[in-house]
């Protein structure tokens, strides 16, 4: 008994497998194993090349193959019973389930065909009933591929995805298994073993302490890693003499115990490479849908992975862009500060808030918010020229209307940004907390928390966004008393697609008037966060606390 025997409850009964071309002219078949020839008295040599509706003859319902015929045009599976010929004229009832196999660009490639032979005088009721289970089986698997595909595009952490293909797909199809990812040196990187029933989940994580040298040593794993572009997996006999020779005696005893009998490698394929591989082991024969269904998974599941790596890498990159735009707030006395940036949580994308302290000349200090139109490089690129801007004209000492106002001229006639939101205030210690001057180009109201609760928005000093026709240079003024709590934010902190701009400022306000007198500026901003910023966040928040000792 070897590895490269093929499972003999597929090869050795009357379930028969075909694939036909579905990049040819007329779909013609390219393979058919020796069950298709003992179903239907084809040898392979007279159907290789030819559509399959050579099996078809005068009693063939029409309709049926209008129906196969839509399916494959569609893409879909599609089962259902036909009455078809085999080649010494006999008809039967032939039990038929035709899916597509796609390529990492979605694209069809070929079609698996499985086909069964039933009693030639099947009864009208019985058959109604098959064609219903046919359908039944078609829609569990198509759900199941459906899942695992929701499943995995809702992950950004990789590790997580991995597991999550497992923990869906493993149960489904098989007793246990595992996916095994490979680094880009081919190395295993990544390995999760699931079982179906919880009960043998210890022994799964006793067989993963265990070490994976018996999984590097397969040769069927290396065949599958190393696997052309339209291999398909097929199941075979697991080779039990050959195990002991590469595993341990306690591994060994943990892979009986968890079950051997027929196992699938799968690759999973992404783009021009394997990726890393499902292994479905099953005590007992796999069923055709399973094989099916392996096939479609290689595919789906291997871009999918591969995708939440790339998005993972690229969200790592861009965010440490993001970090390295915003400044590093230096200790200011008689002004307690704190800052939070969160990244938005729905795509691996930068944005353009940024916040900034500046301490001045003159012995003031220039505080800002703002946020750039936009989720991309070049929004992180015109906030960090505009973040310099404004550095460049607060450092010159002019006031927070002249300095939006300088900037928007500057962002218009060389084309920086689009369209750009900030608030910009200019902060004079004083003995009784501090006088403030601001100024707002298009950006939410600053909120005040006074000594004993009360909170009031700066809404005054209101002028158009940077880069729409020009801030007008508005300004206003507002005393700011010892122990009083100033927070700057962009609309990420309170707004959303369940909450407007306007109740999610109420909704800070009041969330800002209950937070413990004399806490700190770090304090207050962790508990706006928390309580404020989703776990699936939409889009970036900035959030700047300011608090006069």
């Amino acid at each position: 008994m070897t590895d490269e025997l093929p499972l003999r409850s597929v090869l050795d009964s009357d379930l028969a497998l075909t694939i036909a071309d579905a990049c040819a002219k007329d779909l013609p078949l390219v393979w058919v194993n020796a069950a298709f020839t003992r179903l239907t008295g084809y040898p392979e040599d007279e159907v290789l090349g030819r559509n399959c509706r050579f099996l078809q003859g005068t009693e063939t319902d029409p309709t049926e193959v209008a129906r196969i015929r839509t399916a494959l045009d569609e893409g879909r599976t599609i089962a259902t019973v036909v009455r078809n010929y085999r080649r010494d004229g006999s008809p039967f009832w032939n039990q038929v389930v035709i899916s597509p196999v796609n390529d990492e660009t979605g694209a069809t490639t070929h079609f698996i065909g499985v086909q069964a032979a039933l009693s030639a005088d099947l009864p009208a009721e019985p058959l109604r009933d098959l064609e219903v289970s046919l359908d039944e089986r078609a829609s569990a698997r198509l759900d199941l591929l459906a899942r695992v595909s929701d499943e995995l595009a809702r992950n950004l952490d990789y590790d997580a995805a991995v597991d999550t293909l497992g923990d869906v797909a493993i149960p489904a199809l098989a007793t246990w298994g595992f996916v095994a990812m490979t680094d880009e040196r081919g190395r295993f990187s990544r390995v999760h073993l699931v079982t179906s029933d919880p009960k043998d989940r210890d022994l799964a994580l006793q067989l993963a302490g265990e070490g994976l040298g018996w999984l590097s040593r397969s040769p069927k794993v290396h065949e599958a890693l190393n696997s052309p572009p339209g291999f398909v997996a097929r199941p075979y006999l697991i080779d039990l003499p050959r195990l002991p020779g590469r595993t341990t005696p306690v591994q060994l005893e943990l892979l009986h115990r968890l079950g051997l009998g027929s196992a699938m490698l799968v690759p999973l394929r992404a783009r021009d490479r394997v990726i890393g591989i499902l292994c479905l082991v099953n005590v007992d024969e796999f069923s055709p849908d399973a094989v099916v269904t392996a096939a479609h998974l290689g595919r789906r599941a291997g871009l999918a992975l591969d995708n939440v790596r790339l998005l993972v890498a690229e969200r790592s990159a861009v965010l440490t862009l993001q970090q390295s735009l915003l400044p590093t707030i230096t200790a200011i006395p008689g002004v307690d500060v704190a800052t939070a940036y969160v990244p938005s949580a729905r795509q691996a994308q930068v944005g353009g808030d940024w916040f900034d302290v500046l301490p001045l000349p003159d012995g003031t200090v220039g505080l800002a918010v703002g946020d750039v139109v936009g989720h991309d490089l070049q929004a992180a690129a015109a906030m960090g020229q505009l973040r310099s801007l404004l550095r460049s004209y607060a450092w010159e000492g002019s006031s927070p209307g002249a300095v939006l106002a300088r900037a928007d001229e500057l962002v218009r006639g060389l084309d920086i940004a689009d369209i750009a939101t900030c608030v910009y205030l200019r902060w004079t210690p004083a003995d009784d907390g501090a006088h403030v001057t601001y100024a707002r180009a298009g950006h939410p109201p600053p909120l005040l928390r006074l000594p004993g609760g009360t909170v009031i928005p700066l809404d005054g000093g209101l002028s158009t966004p940077i880069g729409v026709s020009g801030p007008s240079g508005a300004e206003a003024a507002v005393v700011v008393p010892a122990g009083a709590v100033l927070v700057l934010y962009t609309d990420g902190l309170v707004e959303r697609r369940d909450r407007g701009l306007r109740e999610g400022i109420v909704a800070l306000s009041d969330e800002l008037a209950v937070t413990p007198e004399g806490a700190s500026a770090a304090t207050i901003r962790d508990q706006l966060v928390a309580t404020l910023v989703g776990t699936h966040q939409e889009d970036d928040v900035c959030l700047l606390v300011v608090r006069t000792d």
